[in-house]
């Protein structure tokens, strides 16, 4: 799977406020837009791509779907509907959203997607929030998982989540990658960065993401920061300065905890 790395967020965008800031980003360079069903903004986003005219092969697509598909006839389904609402015929990515482990069929929603993958209609699969007792049981059916998005900032660095990802080849991508608040793009080991490299604070943290290996989708409807949050890969920070901000780590656990919330 080639994905680009930065990526533009959509999430909370909707309707023109999201056709647009998909646009300008496109237009600005950005080759991966992520969106989900739950953001309710896929025509929107569909509508920003087909705006711009770029040519589909030359974007990278992620969406996401509910549970309520969590079946493997559900996700042909859920498939059906998105590029439906995208306005397009394939994805590059589609997501289990949300485990829900409670509801007990997040491993056949995997295999659906496996299934999408085999015939073409997908050209990769991964999950979003899933811990590492889930994705093991995604593996005990005999699937390895591509690719799994979760909260990732300085603050919520999740070591043991990320450590299973590298132990079992599974690449990560980081929402909120900026954080919430962002108190720490005020701390000295972001700022310090940002200053000597002439660099604003929220590039100086995507590139910490970006030299861990890590997929980053920072959400942004202005213009200017759209191509500085894209603008991270004609600079490097130093193995001193990545593990400053690797010491921000607080063991908080993500904002959300996917055994229990779920949509």
């Amino acid at each position: 799977m080639h994905i680009p790395l930065i990526g533009l967020g959509t999430w909370p965008l909707t309707g023109e406020d999201a056709a647009a800031a998909v646009h300008q980003a496109i237009s600005s360079g950005y080759r991966h837009i992520d969106t989900a069903e739950n953001y309710a903004n896929e025509a929107a986003v569909g509508e920003g791509i087909r705006r711009n005219g770029i040519d589909r092969g030359d974007l990278f697509l992620t969406t996401k779907f509910n549970t309520q598909w969590h079946s493997r006839s559900g996700v042909r389904d859920a498939f059906g509907e998105a590029v439906k609402r995208l306005g397009t015929d394939y994805l590059d990515l589609f997501l289990v959203h949300w485990p829900n482990p409670s509801q007990g069929r997040f491993v056949e929603a995997c295999e659906g997607l496996q299934d999408l993958v085999k015939d073409g209609s997908i050209r990769a699969w991964g999950v979003s929030n899933f811990k590492p007792a889930h994705l093991r049981l995604v593996q005990d059916a005999g699937l390895a998982v591509p690719l799994n998005q979760v909260q990732v900032d300085p603050e919520h660095g999740q070591p043991g989540q990320l450590e299973f990802h590298r132990e079992h080849g599974i690449l990560t991508a980081a929402y909120s990658p900026l954080g919430r608040n962002g108190s720490f793009l005020e701390q000295a080991a972001v700022r310090g960065p940002a200053t000597e490299l002439g660099r604003t604070p929220a590039q100086i943290v995507l590139r910490w993401h970006v030299q861990h290996g890590r997929v980053a989708v920072p959400k942004s409807a202005d213009n200017q920061r759209q191509r500085e949050n894209l603008d991270v890969f004609s600079f490097a920070l130093t193995q001193q300065q990545m593990a400053a901000i690797d010491a921000h780590e607080t063991g908080a656990p993500p904002r959300l905890d996917s055994d229990t919330y779920f949509h």
